[in-house]
């Protein structure tokens, strides 16, 4: 039993508050802020302004500057994947937050996180019709 993390109901019971009120924040996000979806994507429009959902835009953002871009965003969803059966990843000895043995991996995810934030925020406000860019649509 020792090579288990020691855990208090209290602490699961925040766990699960924290849940539901994230749960609720994002369905009300969800009502007040709809996906900025247009009318289904139609072959005989070119070019077609349609976008993709707001969890979604940002790959639609990658992929405006050339059809290749599609490549790295693959190889970093199989990058993250395939994680746990890297070489030289082992499990940590102790539970902690940002492990020192693997900074790499943590400075990827932090970077990779902040660059989709930023690619949505770019695809949400400053692209306009046709995906041209504009100011606050």
């Amino acid at each position: 039993m020792k090579n288990y993390v020691k855990s208090d109901p209290v602490f699961f019971r925040l766990i699960k508050q924290s849940m539901a009120a994230i749960v609720l924040v994002v369905v009300v996000f969800a009502a007040l802020f709809p996906a900025p979806l247009l009318n289904p994507a139609d072959i005989s429009l070119v070019p077609n302004p349609s976008r993709a959902a707001w969890f979604l835009i940002w790959t639609q953002e990658v992929v405006s500057y050339t059809k290749y871009a599609i490549y790295p965003i693959i190889f970093l969803g199989i990058l993250f994947c395939a994680l746990p059966w890297l070489p030289n990843v082992s499990p940590n000895a102790q539970a902690q937050w940002f492990p020192s043995d693997q900074k790499k991996i943590n400075w990827l995810t932090v970077i990779t996180f902040l660059v989709i934030v930023g690619l949505t925020v770019v695809a949400f406000y400053f692209r306009g019709e046709n995906w041209l860019f504009g100011w606050f649509f």
